[in-house]
């Protein structure tokens, strides 16, 4: 009897290390596909913090170039406005040198008349 046990017992401890060998490589077997899967995600999360990195740095770029386009903007419409006064300016100019080239126009008209006048008064006076 005693070897009835001792068989019962060995083979009862050859299932225990079968099982306990089979949990020991599934458990290594799941280790190694979660140990894939965590490189993967932490792959693709140092892709992502470096996309973000390289969206920043485009964004901090672009509100560079923005900010210079606002300021030559801000130049351009200074020199604009400098350039509208300018031009009224001599607009008003043109107008005033209109005006008195025609009073001067009008004087030498009435000085042509007043010449003409003169000389017919002359002529007819010579002729007596």
């Amino acid at each position: 009897m005693e070897e009835g046990l001792k068989s019962r017992l060995i083979l009862i401890l050859c299932i225990l290390t079968a099982i306990f060998f089979v949990v020991a490589v599934s458990s290594c077997s799941k280790t190694g596909q979660l140990k894939s899967i965590r490189d993967k995600e932490m792959s693709l999360r140092l892709d992502a913090e470096k996309e973000k990195e390289d969206i920043a740095k485009e964004r901090d770029a672009l509100k560079e170039k923005l900010k210079k386009s606002e300021e030559a903007l801000a130049e351009e419409k200074t020199g604009l406005d400098t350039a509208k006064k300018t031009l009224v300016q001599e607009q008003l100019i043109n107008m005033s040198l209109k005006e008195e080239l025609q009073k001067v126009s009008k004087l030498k008209d009435a000085l042509e008349e007043d010449l003409k006048e003169a000389l017919a008064t002359k002529a007819s006076k010579g002729k007596k």
